[in-house]
């Protein structure tokens, strides 16, 4: 008998690592990012309201939610934005998620979008929340991926998000 459960059991412990088998990541070759670079978060938006649109069309969609916790005053962050304009990019992000950016100010506005999902007040910009349709967050062990995003190529940050993306049916 126990011989027998050695199998599922193999396959259960593997079930994890295929929930997160990358998607193909796009090729993005040489770019230079759009100067200035982007100022993407909006002090002015209703950080809530855009958070649930977000999850309300993954559902909807069956995307993940990228939700970029940052401020305009961070170059990493104003990089990750630029990059997410590079034409290739823009398209995979398009197709895999949706995506709300999110102006946590120094670290002392809009906290109530980390504690929702279960996370303290950022640490790091960018902070980079990987969330699901149904609200629940995927990357809780890489939230700061990206936090040196001006050190990265544009590729490398292809691929770390087509790592989070969702394969085809699967979000």
């Amino acid at each position: 008998m126990r011989l027998k459960a050695l199998p599922l059991l193999a396959i259960l412990a593997a079930a994890p690592l295929l929930a997160f088998a990358d998607v193909p990541s796009p090729k993005i070759g040489q770019v230079e990012l759009a100067q200035p670079l982007p100022l993407p978060y909006d002090v002015n938006a209703n950080a809530q309201a855009d958070v649930d649109a977000a999850l309300a069309r993954a559902k909807a969609t069956g995307k993940r939610v990228i939700i970029d916790l940052g401020g305009n005053w961070c170059g990493d962050c104003r990089v990750f934005a630029g990059i997410l304009d590079v034409p290739a990019v823009k398209k995979f992000v398009d197709a895999h998620f949706e995506v709300v950016q999110v102006n946590v100010g120094r670290y002392d506005t809009n906290l109530d979008i980390p504690a929702r999902f279960g996370l303290e007040k950022p640490h790091a910009a960018p902070t980079t929340l990987i969330v699901s349709p149904q609200g629940k967050l995927l990357n809780a062990d890489d939230l700061v991926a990206l936090k040196d995003a001006r050190s990265m190529t544009p590729q490398a940050v292809a691929d770390w998000l087509a790592h989070w993306a969702a394969p085809a049916g699967k979000a």
